[in-house]
């Protein structure tokens, strides 16, 4: 499977001020004698009007303290994520919202105020900070594969992949030399350097090579049933992941080896969206068969737009089918991942997009990815807004993260299909949806 400088206000300040206002109503105050006289007698009313007068209450002011002491960090990490509680070093006063994040989503130099409380007074104080890098590359692929063909024009970029936190184009150089027109081993030392001058070294060797040699497959096939036996235990269950790789699939077959559940590749992204070819036959027959079903897209888009409308196809072809298993974003295009143009933050936002457009959808995300990409490239929080799938293939993985489902081997044998197929353990202790 596969600086800108801005200054952006983030709290308006807030100064309480008590004030009390004179209100007096004063009516026309007289005695009135009426003297009526009649034939029979004479009465005298007197009438008098009751004067009422409101005196005024004045709240005392609250000053800010004179000796106030409000300090904060001078520079903090690009992407970080700092409360108000940590940014602020010293202070004399109880701040009024410490859990509120600071604007870290951009280098620069900022302005940010500080709401406190003293005295039953609220006020804020301005601070100003800087949002710096000083974070170097990561080098994903330091050369796995550094045989260059002899007579053919030579590109570093090639044999290795790297990214960085902020710049989406770091910048590769090396000290050595490759004469692409002789045979023979040329040491080599690159170097991956960001916008702001952090840097990452490292060695290599390119062979120049009559013949690239072909990959050699030796890795020992291994049967579903001693799969099953090896990893057994309690809360977990065992599954595969198929493509038009896998042909036609018999899936009773597969269900009566012991697998319970399959994620099946619904299509792949490189300059078109393309629909896997079985797609439909597998979404039918595991569905019959009464295995849970799953799928998973493979993808080599590097835009936000681009996977939601990614998302929103795949819910198209399922056509509202129910899905008992996640929807899985696979992207694994990392050996050269400088080409795409993103910095480790454009990936993990890409991502994210993806995972909310699905659930929009009515589906459940899932991440796939191996160890070293979900250690060195995908955030926390990025897995931790859905589950993980992990790919290792090892006896026992060492991956110290959470994950929900663990792709364990890429050769295993299984009645029911003629290829090598993956072979999956599922913990049910880990909630999937």
């Amino acid at each position: 499977m596969k600086f800108k400088y801005f200054f952006p206000i983030l709290a308006a300040a807030c100064l309480l001020t008590a004030c009390g206002g004179r209100k007096t109503e004063t009516d026309k105050t007289a005695a009135t004698n009426a003297v009526t006289t009649a034939e029979s007698a004479s009465k005298t009313t007197v009438t008098t009007t009751k004067v009422t007068t409101t005196s005024a209450t004045t709240t005392k002011k609250v000053d800010p303290p004179a000796d106030l002491v409000l300090k904060g960090m001078d520079s903090v990490e690009v992407y970080s994520e700092i409360s108000f509680d940590s940014f602020i070093t010293e202070k004399n006063v109880d701040l009024r919202d410490g859990s509120t994040l600071l604007n870290t989503s951009d280098t620069g130099v900022y302005e940010v105020d500080i709401p406190y409380t003293y005295n039953g007074g609220e006020f804020t104080k301005k601070l100003t900070y800087a949002v710096v890098d000083t974070t170097a590359p990561t080098i994903i692929n330091s050369g796995w594969e550094p045989n260059h063909k002899i007579g053919t024009d030579f590109d570093l970029n090639k044999y290795v992949g790297y990214a960085d936190n902020f710049d989406k184009y770091p910048s590769l150089t090396y000290t050595g030399t490759v004469d692409p027109d002789t045979a023979g081993s040329y040491p080599l030392t690159a170097t991956v350097t960001d916008c702001f001058g952090n840097s990452t070294s490292w060695d290599l060797t390119i062979n120049v090579v009559e013949e690239v040699p072909k990959p050699v497959d030796n890795n020992p096939r291994v049967n579903y049933s001693d799969f099953i036996q090896t990893y057994q235990g309690d809360d977990k269950r065992f599954g595969i992941d198929v493509s038009v790789w896998q042909s036609d699939v018999d899936y009773n077959a597969v269900r009566d080896a012991g697998c319970s559940f399959v994620m099946i590749r619904v299509g792949y992204y490189y300059s078109e969206i393309t629909l896997d070819d079985y797609f439909k036959a597998n979404l039918e027959k595991a569905t019959a068969a009464g295995l849970d079903v799953g799928v998973y897209f493979y993808t080599t888009d590097n835009t936000i737009d681009g996977v939601r409308e990614h998302a929103r196809w795949i819910a198209e072809q399922l056509g509202g089918h129910k899905l008992q298993m996640p929807v899985a974003f696979d992207w694994e295009e990392f050996a050269n991942f400088q080409k795409y143009g993103m910095s480790i933050k454009d990936i993990n936002d890409v991502y994210e997009a993806f995972a909310d457009e699905i659930r929009k959808c009515g589906y459940t995300p899932i991440l796939y990815s191996s160890k070293n990409f979900l250690n060195n490239i995908w955030s926390e929080h990025s897995k931790s807004i859905a589950p993980v799938w992990l790919a290792h293939f090892v006896d026992s993985t060492d991956y110290t993260g959470e994950y929900a489902i663990w792709q364990a081997s890429a050769y295993g044998h299984i009645p029911g299909i003629n290829a090598d197929v993956d072979m999956d353990i599922q913990y049910m202790n880990k909630p999937i949806s």
